[in-house]
């Protein structure tokens, strides 16, 4: 794209500042989707009440490992909300529409198959899965159900994102080249230290329940209640945040995923039994596609950063650079129109030479105050309170309705886990990975 294409192109785009609400479906009383919630830690309530808060939903049903949990859930949601510790009473219900499955990772690939066969629509938090070998069975699943199936990463249906989207694809940067993105935290709660209730033991916790297809190990309120930190049930950084970032990459550029892969990075600070690292590299490959050039991706995520929780991406591209955060903001550098000399080595007459030829092709002109350079700086601000959770419930729901396909399926979701599983795999086993974003399968050998 040409300097002059590209101004004009984002002189269009900047001429707003504000994000355009997206319009709020109404929702009758008596036409709610029936939802009940499958693992009822931190995330599965958060999911819960933003569902809820889309005023499309009610929730009738919760099941959880934890009786504190449940007993949450009555208080919250009324003291006739069902609730169980094993997760098939609900799916055998005919009254409960959709589930959410806010269960650790290690329980998403079997819970999303029993939910899938049980003729429920669902909502998955991220990541997909915990292992790669789980990803294509949920695919097909999906397929074979044709129910709607939608991968929690919310920043797909964030108007934010949708800006920067919109804003890539009309080209305000030019060609991308690079991206970076980062996720830091500077608290033990961000690192995964959760509380640990008072009456925790195995009298109130189903531990058996809990570790699921895990290898079994004593009671440990730690492991039950910290699961992240530990690759038995988690997916460590990867598969908490990584995911976040690649889903919201991918639905930017239109990518699929990236076909090589290297991670490193260290546990650094909390040194608290943890298995996995709590700082967190990885670099990736992204090869030329249809919807965007080659680039390369950088991803960190530090978890002892001195700084407030923050996170976002950095795109540059040929004519500018777009960073995405919780606003967007495009800066455009439209390139240098003269490419400038370096020719002191040369003899003066040389110099002479070359001066005589360069000034022909660029003629020298006097500075003054219409010549001087301008910097085009634009920032797009979300609506005050706005919650893009709840706009990707919304979303959901609205397709349970409708029975139209969601953007983050299981393919999509599965496109961004797996390079964040393939990041866990180059981390611990020392290497780097080659990944076949169309198969969705590790490359061994030049193939898939």
């Amino acid at each position: 794209m040409s300097a002059a294409a590209g101004a004009g192109v984002s002189a269009r785009l900047l001429a707003s500042s504000s994000l355009d609400e997206q319009p709020v479906a109404a929702a009758s009383h008596n036409d709610k989707i029936q939802i009940a919630l499958i693992g009822c830690g931190g995330q599965g309530q958060a999911d819960a009440h933003a569902s809820v808060a889309s005023g499309l939903t009610k929730l009738v049903a919760a099941a959880d490992c934890y009786d504190g949990r449940l007993e949450r859930m009555r208080e919250v949601y009324g003291r006739d909300t069902f609730i169980t510790k094993n997760y098939q009473e609900i799916l055998a219900r005919k009254d409960i529409d959709a589930v959410i499955v806010g269960a650790p990772d290690h329980w998403h690939r079997q819970i999303m198959l029993d939910a899938l066969h049980a003729k429920k629509d669902v909502y998955c938090e991220k990541p997909m899965v915990q292992h790669l070998d789980d990803g294509l069975p949920v695919v097909e699943a999906q397929k074979q159900s044709g129910r709607i199936l939608q991968i929690g990463s919310q920043r797909v249906s964030s108007v934010i994102y949708k800006k920067a989207q919109e804003l890539f694809r009309a080209g305000a940067i030019g060609k991308l080249n690079m991206v970076e993105a980062w996720w830091d935290r500077n608290s033990p709660t961000g690192a995964w230290q959760y509380a640990i209730p008072t009456d925790a033991d195995t009298t109130t916790c189903d531990w058996n329940q809990f570790q699921g297809r895990a290898p079994k190990t004593e009671w440990d309120p730690k492991r039950f209640f910290r699961w992240r930190c530990y690759r038995d049930y988690g997916t460590g950084v990867g598969g908490d945040l990584f995911v976040h970032l690649f889903s919201g990459l991918h639905f930017i550029t239109g990518a699929i995923g990236p076909t090589r892969v290297f991670a490193t990075g260290g546990t650094r600070y909390w040194k608290d039994g943890r298995d996995v690292p709590d700082l967190f590299f990885g670099v990736y490959d992204y090869p030329e596609a249809a919807a965007h050039p080659a680039f390369n991706l950088v991803l960190r995520v530090n978890f002892e950063s001195g700084a407030k929780e923050n996170s976002g991406f950095r795109f540059t591209g040929s004519e500018g650079i777009m960073t995405v955060d919780n606003n967007v903001t495009v800066t455009s550098a439209a390139p240098e129109t003269e490419p400038g000399y370096t020719i002191d080595t040369f003899s003066e007459a040389g110099q002479k030479a070359f001066l005589r030829s360069y000034h022909a092709k660029y003629p020298e002109s006097r500075p003054s105050a219409a010549s001087m350079k301008t910097g085009r700086e634009q920032t797009f601000n979300a609506p005050a309170h706005y919650s893009d959770l709840t706009d990707h419930h919304r979303n959901f729901a609205l397709s349970v309705r409708s029975r139209k396909p969601v953007v983050e399926d299981a393919v999509f979701g599965f496109r961004a886990a797996g390079p964040a599983l393939v990041s866990n795999i180059s981390y611990f086993e020392e290497r780097v990975v080659e990944w076949n974003p169309v198969t969705m399968q590790i490359t061994t050998q030049g193939k898939a």
